[in-house]
């Protein structure tokens, strides 16, 4: 019989945790590989590369081995191990901000005691922590917001900063524009101060080096370029008419434009869509200022991040590096403090025996004996962190039709949002959606509940298909009701299958504490409406999952949790969301709304649909090329000289964003047609249509022709205009 070999390793406990499903051997070799890129003699090393990222899904499961570019990783940076420049540094920027034990009390409720932070001069801090642990407070009062009950705040006197909460709010008098154009209000006086002085001042020698720092004379590209990027409303929109998410994005946009020295961000990525998050991101890369953030995008958090803080117990503990480099620092923290309090419980244990003997007090060695025992009596000892113990209820089996979607497309006001949709759900199918907002995302949930009538295709709904939604605008909680009534629904016990839960013990397993669960729903964090909005639908059952941005407003364990839950389900499941380490821990399958009414599906992870767009764009591009080198030369310069140099209208200029998508898709539909011919079957099954597709198969190359004299001409404009 094989020995089984038990994993004690609390690095590796974490990373079974964390990386969910990965072999045992596979976790003890990556915990001992991990720990050998530990030692470094800078103040801590940031590994540039995504290797350490890519394990969480690279290793995903005991039925595959790591693949050969994982283990030469080891193999390599075990040797060498490549260092972030700005880590690599002696020297250490400027503190900007002190905070000095720090108190914050709300009725019993101990939120921070004694929490000291210090920022820097381009820091890059991820601030994280489970929900209720005090981390938006501690902004505020950074921010200079809000006031701690006790300690210190210590600002660098010219400080800038700029703040987006989460309960933020704009001018409803004001346009969209107008409100992010309020984010600049002091670069705006600066410029109108600037331009009132005479030629001759000194102030306006002075006043010009403050608009350089803050790049004043770009504010009007900036903030074009920040409403475009994060997908900002039409500029004259009225804010009482925009969603909130739409209000979301207005903020962060109002937050960022006016280059602040310090930035505070509490869940900027909450709403976005995945082009902007990477936008963000790349703007907060180059920000020349300081920034301080909270979320729970771990990829976001792994790529700007330069230090993490946890909040934990009202206290701060600082990590630095990125999330990964977190992950390992904590457990070594957790490590510890569990030897030690081993050594407590033994070293009591030890000492109890000698106190039920009854030694004399009287004598003096005896008395300092009996006082360190009652001291670590006293002592609080190391409790680990509680975590959800998240239970969705066993699917029912599934039929053999599950859910099918027949050239499924949609028409919102006059508009046509999506078309073409055709998919066959599998058993065990965990899909993915993506996309920019406003591409018809929820749009096609709704279609596929029935809440909405295709005006394209069909849907086809199995039998044994029983669906469970999880909303996305979280609206299914009654406010007054208490969380004990919200999910009791007037009974004590809740079912699953043929097993019984009590109210209070199910709900203590999402981490609701007793008083908690006499609180009314109104008075909850958005992170435990979130988890209890999880709770209530999750009690419903059903074995086909659909989750709208379910990652929104849940902290890091829960998130963890809830994958580890989702890759367990036995059922299908559909989850939109714009977390893409999410999307690759729990998704086979990606359904891509890339824009212009064209939707793509593609197997496998979300990094694995990148790596495919990414080749997809690239070979369009060489057939471009390939097409513009055997283009006569005397024909381009005659196009070149005969046409008028102007500049491209925004129409155009989007058109020619979107425009090779629409060539890839043209080709492919002559692909397609042409593989229909290319069949043993045609005759069989297409005999009758042979008259149709010629003439589709010939329109749809005449479109691909179109499409590269359009391209070719948008090139021209914008090279006119250059």
């Amino acid at each position: 019989m094989k020995r089984m070999r038990v994993v004690t390793d609390p690095l590796a406990l974490t990373l079974c945790r964390e990386f969910s499903g990965i072999a045992r051997k596979s976790v003890l070799n990556l915990s001992t590989n991990l720990r050998m890129l530990k030692p470094m003699q800078c103040r801590r090393r940031r590994v540039v590369r995504a290797e350490h990222r890519e394990l969480a899904w690279r290793l995903d499961g005991a039925k595959r081995q790591p693949p050969k570019d994982v283990r030469d990783f080891f193999e390599k940076e075990n040797h060498q191990v490549v260092v972030h420049s700005s880590t690599m540094s002696n020297a250490i920027s400027p503190v900007i901000v002190a905070a000095h034990e720090l108190a914050v009390r709300f009725g019993e409720q101990i939120v921070l005691q004694n929490a000291a932070l210090s920022l820097h001069e381009n820091d890059r801090i991820g601030l994280i922590g489970n929900n209720g642990s005090g981390k938006s407070t501690l902004l505020k009062i950074l921010a200079g917001i809000m006031e701690p009950d006790s300690g210190t705040v210590t600002r660098r006197r010219d400080l800038v900063t700029g703040y987006l909460s989460q309960d933020f709010q704009l001018d409803p008098s004001l346009s969209v524009y107008e409100n992010i154009v309020e984010g600049a209000h002091d670069v705006i006086a600066i410029l109108r101060e600037y331009d009132s002085l005479p030629f001759t001042s000194k102030r306006r020698h002075l006043l010009e080096g403050h608009i350089h720092h803050r790049d004043g004379w770009n504010l009007e590209n900036r903030i074009e370029a920040a409403m475009h990027s994060l997908n900002a409303p039409e500029k004259n929109r009225d804010i009482t008419t925009l969603s909130g998410g739409e209000k979301r994005r207005v903020a962060l946009c109002k937050a960022i434009i006016s280059r602040p020295d310090l930035l505070i961000l509490d869940e900027p990525t909450n709403h976005l869509d995945t082009e902007s998050i990477e936008w963000t991101e790349e703007f907060l890369v180059n920000y020349s200022g300081a920034c301080l953030f909270v979320t729970h995008d771990r990829y976001f958090l792994d790529s700007i991040a330069t230090r993490i803080v946890e909040l934990a117990e009202g206290v701060c503990h600082t990590h630095a590096g990125n999330y990964t480099d977190f992950l390992l620092d904590k457990a070594e923290r957790e490590s510890q403090l569990e030897t030690e309090e081993h050594k407590r419980n033994r070293f009591l244990c030890r000492e109890l025996e000698w106190v039920r003997k009854g030694p004399r007090a009287r004598r003096t060695k005896s008395k300092s004996r009996l006082s360190k025992y009652f001291e670590e009596v006293e002592k609080k000892g190391h409790e680990p962190e509680a975590e959800v113990e998240l239970i969705i209820p066993p699917a029912v089996p599934l039929g053999s039709k599950i859910l099918n979607l027949k050239h499924v497309g949609m028409k919102l006001g006059g508009k046509k949002l999506f078309g073409g949709v055709d998919f066959n759900f599998d058993k065990k199918r965990k899909l993915g959606i993506i996309g920019r907002n406003g591409l018809g995302k929820t749009t096609l949930l709704k279609i596929i509940l029935g809440e909405l009538h295709a005006t394209e295709g069909r849907t086809e709904v199995g039998d044994r298909t029983l669906f469970n939604y999880v909303d996305q605008s979280r609206v299914a909680l009654n406010d007054e009701s208490t969380v004990l009534q919200e999910i009791g629904e007037g009974n004590e016990w809740i079912v699953f299958g043929e097993e019984r839960l009590t109210v209070w013990k199910y709900l203590r397993r999402f981490l609701f504490a007793d008083e908690r669960m006499q609180t009314k729903v109104g008075k909850l964090s958005g992170g435990e409406r979130s988890r209890l909005l999880l709770a209530k639908i999750l009690k419903n059952g059903g074995n086909f999952l659909i989750l709208d941005e379910p990652t929104n407003d849940l902290d890091l364990a829960t998130l963890r949790v809830l994958e580890e839950a989702l890759t367990a389900f036995d059922g299908c499941v559909i989850a939109v969301s714009h977390d893409r380490y999410f999307l690759n821990r729990v998704c086979n399958g990606i359904l891509a709304f890339e824009g212009e009414e064209y939707v793509h599906f593609s197997e496998g992870d979300y990094d694995y649909y990148i790596e495919k767009r990414n080749a997809r764009f690239a070979s369009a591009a060489a057939q471009s090329a390939v097409v513009d080198a055997t283009k006569p030369r005397g024909t381009q310069l005659t196009l070149q000289s005969n046409k008028p140099s102007k500049k491209l209208k925004w129409k155009e200029a989007r058109e020619l964003e979107t425009i090779e998508q629409d060539i890839l898709r043209a080709e492919a539909e002559v692909q397609r047609i042409e593989a229909i011919f290319s069949a043993q079957d045609f005759y069989e099954k297409h005999g009758d249509q042979t008259v149709q597709l010629t003439e589709d198969l010939a329109a749809a190359k005449e479109q691909v022709t179109r499409l590269y004299a359009r391209w070719h001409e948008l090139e021209e404009l914008r090279a006119g205009i250059q």
